[in-house]
């Protein structure tokens, strides 16, 4: 039996070690459509989907998209918000075993032109309002099918506001496909667990993105391992009132991860296209109690910033919040914690399908710990210097991996796949220490990626775009202090000699190469940058000196 020292400190109903089911991700929609078929499986708008009839939009889709000739293995697209459409074509695609690529909607032209190429997708799902700068991708890399939907395009028998959107040549239309099959038998297709379910883009040390392949096993272990930490609240709570708020991304893995937890478990997932505190508390007012919300620290802290937060009872409405994606700060925990909220942080990354380390929801909590491996997980704590001797209990070391929701590989990337995956151990390239219970606490990253408002950013890929620039001579980006979002970019640029560039034209540049989310919020000019004996930018010596600036200020 698998047994390490923190297991003592588990919720007493979380075991040390699980028994997976081997079956793919799609046969969990089986559990709640036998189990509670008239229980709504999505409150969306104020509508409803009964987990019977979502199924059979699955099944109908998947036939469909079967006679269009979608076969396993193929690579399918999802390039849309939290929708019911988003979670029919998921399903679907994954019942004839092909490969979903998740696409953040907010991708630039050539971060969606990027992905594409290196997927080969044969087939993207995206929004009406998509559909011109998709032609234009099409122009750039084939795409054989797009289809095209509306958030509330998922009424086959009915007239809903994308079935009266006109289709542009080329593309085919969501509703109609629905439409147009009434097959609801399931296609006859062997989906092993350990083949593909999903390729997760993330960033790599190149600057150039990478995505980590997830295989069904994977997928389901994250459930797994999610669902008993989660039983010392579910218990109390009857299957039929069940519900998850789901105002993160299902596009991200950790959306995912809460998607699937909730078909296991019977949960009616409250989707929300975009996170707005105002629109949350109106959802929570009209629906009364929600089970689970996950979020990321930069949700919670505008919700408690908010003056609203005052007229509603969190403790009553939200029966757990579990916090991830990046830390949380103590002050921000303790005040939920003082409106009688159940909060717990977890720990993940996208190569460990959102899950690794999590903390007691009952048990023992150590303020500013991410908490304990998860079951069936072990870590080692290692040298970062040599990256294999481990160190001793309480010193800080890179953290590594190893469980069953760990990557199988990078697409197409042997070399990435090489320097992080060793011998099943998952290099993280977060530095931690653990203490004498067996509880870790972030101290720092091995890698300069940024965590801003609970996405991941990658300087080296900004730092790539701004050296495009005809006026720039140089540029480093880091990640500075953000009150609200956690952490925001900063860009540090030496123009061309006898060039003159405006932080507001270099905005505007990143703009229409970068998602949102990437683009640099305070620009910098130096006349140099500082450098090593060997001419290497040293990023450090910047943030060191952002860090003695904003301590004084």
């Amino acid at each position: 039996m698998f047994e390490r020292f923190w297991h003592r400190f588990y919720d007493y109903n979380v075991p040390a070690t699980i028994r997976y089911p081997h079956i793919s991700i799609p046969e969990l929609l089986q559990i709640p459509a036998n189990a509670l078929p008239d229980k709504a499986a999505i409150y969306f708008e104020g509508d409803e989907i009964s987990f019977y009839d979502f199924r059979m939009l699955v099944m109908r889709l998947a036939n469909a998209l079967s006679e269009l000739g979608i076969k396993k293995g193929e690579r399918v697209g999802i390039h849309l918000p939290n929708c019911p459409p988003y979670l029919i074509a998921y399903y679907a695609s994954l019942m004839l075993g092909a490969i979903i690529v998740n696409m953040n909607p907010n991708y630039s032209r050539e971060e969606l032109i990027l992905i594409t190429q290196t997927t080969g997708l044969s087939t993207l799902f995206t929004l009406h309002d998509a559909a011109g700068s998709i032609r234009e991708l099409r122009k750039a890399v084939p795409v054989e099918r797009v289809v095209l939907t509306d958030p509330v395009d998922y009424k086959p028998d009915e007239v809903s506001r994308g079935a009266d959107l006109a289709t542009p040549e080329g593309f085919l239309k969501f509703s109609k496909l629905l439409a147009g099959c009434s097959d609801t038998r399931r296609p006859r297709i062997n989906v092993d667990t350990d083949e593909p379910a999903i390729i997760q883009f993330t960033g790599g040390t190149t600057g150039v993105p990478k995505g980590a392949v997830l295989t069904h096993a994977n997928m389901i272990a994250s459930v797994m391992q999610t669902s008993p930490r989660m039983f010392p609240i579910m218990q109390f709570i009857p299957p039929e009132k069940r519900r998850s708020l789901i105002a993160i991304p299902l596009y991200h893995v950790y959306g995912n991860l809460i998607a699937n937890w909730s078909l296991f478990n019977c949960v009616t997932q409250v989707l929300v296209p975009r996170f707005r505190v105002d629109e949350i508390f109106d959802l929570l007012e009209k629906i009364g109690e929600v089970t689970y919300f996950p979020a990321v620290p930069t949700m919670l802290t505008a919700l408690v910033n908010n003056p609203r937060i005052h007229e509603v009872d969190l403790g009553r409405r939200i029966h757990v919040i579990n916090t991830g994606a990046a830390p949380c700060p103590v002050e921000l925990i303790e005040k939920l914690r003082d409106m009688n909220v159940f909060i717990t942080e977890a720990w993940g990354m996208t190569e460990s399908t959102s899950l690794g380390v999590v903390n007691p929801i009952l048990g023992k909590k150590k303020p500013g710990s991410i908490g304990l491996p998860a079951p069936d997980n072990d870590i080692r704590i290692v040298d970062m210097t040599d990256g294999k001797t481990e160190v001793p209990r309480g010193e800080p070391g890179e953290m590594l991996l190893k469980g069953p929701s760990v990557m199988k590989e990078y697409w197409n990337n042997p070399r990435e796949t090489a320097e992080q995956l060793v011998d099943g151990w998952l290099h993280t390239g977060d530095v931690v220490v653990q203490d004498e219970d067996g509880f870790l606490f972030i101290v720092d990253r091995k890698k300069d990626m940024i965590i801003a408002g609970g996405f991941n950013i990658y300087p080296r890929e900004i730092d790539e775009v701004l050296s495009r620039h005809p006026k720039i001579e140089e540029a480093i980006t880091l990640g500075i202090e953000d009150p609200y979002r956690g952490e925001t970019v900063k860009a540090f640029i030496v123009p061309k000699r006898g060039e003159t560039i405006t932080a507001e034209e270099i905005i505007l540049f990143c703009k229409e190469r970068l998602a949102p989310y990437k683009v640099p919020k305070e620009i910098e000019f130096r006349a140099e940058l500082p450098k090593s004996a060997v001419g290497k930018i040293l990023r450090k010596i910047l943030r060191d000196e952002e860090l003695r600036k904003r301590s004084t200020n």
